[in-house]
């Protein structure tokens, strides 16, 4: 059911390092986009599939996690993503993307939820070096990253309390708390 999947999905950052993702699973969740709405059905978008540790390395060095947690620079070894889907736009077949790589990543994370695994969306890219790392052609614009591998965290939605702070934040047993609007705040 669609909002089993929708509740399960949530942002992790912490992962069974150990636990492999294989190419072909990768290449699956990819497959998943070419079913999804696309901006006058232009379908720009391409992808890189990671899940070899010496690539995963040079992703994880370009990246930066968690905006809120400060004193958190990212999983440490051990419990970094085993694999990671990186969202391109080629610049010749449209020179924007809308949101379309949101529907796509939204749609790869559902994938990827579906088999017992986790991943989050990160859009702090250095954008410019990872390219450069990973030899992207320069037509193709790195959007968004998606670090992908078995969860180790567990992540608690909460209600947006009275204060309105919207910050998620971890306590002492490393517990993810994430705070989400009400339905009633929502609608108008």
């Amino acid at each position: 059911m669609i909002a089993d999947l929708v509740r399960k999905n949530r942002s992790y950052r912490r992962f069974h390092q150990e636990v492999s993702i294989e190419h072909e699973t990768l290449k699956e969740l990819a497959g998943l986009t070419r079913h999804c709405a696309s901006a006058a059905n232009l379908q720009p978008l391409k992808y890189v599939l990671s899940c070899t540790p010496e690539r995963n390395a040079h992703i994880f060095n370009h990246i930066a996690w968690a905006g809120y947690l400060k004193d958190w620079e990212g999983p440490p070894e051990g419990e970094r993503p085993s694999a990671y889907v990186i969202v391109l736009g080629d610049t010749t077949i449209a020179k924007s993307f809308g949101c379309d790589h949101g529907i796509a990543s939204q749609t790869i994370l559902l994938g990827a939820t579906e088999k017992g695994l986790g991943g989050c969306m990160i859009g702090s890219v250095k954008r410019k070096e990872l390219s450069q790392a990973l030899a992207i052609p320069g037509h193709l614009e790195i959007l968004l990253v998606i670090a992908l591998g078995k969860p180790k965290e567990t992540v608690v939605i909460e209600t947006v309390g009275p204060d309105g702070n919207i910050k998620y934040w971890r306590d002492s047993q490393d517990v993810h708390h994430v705070p989400k609007r009400s339905l009633d705040e929502i609608i108008v």
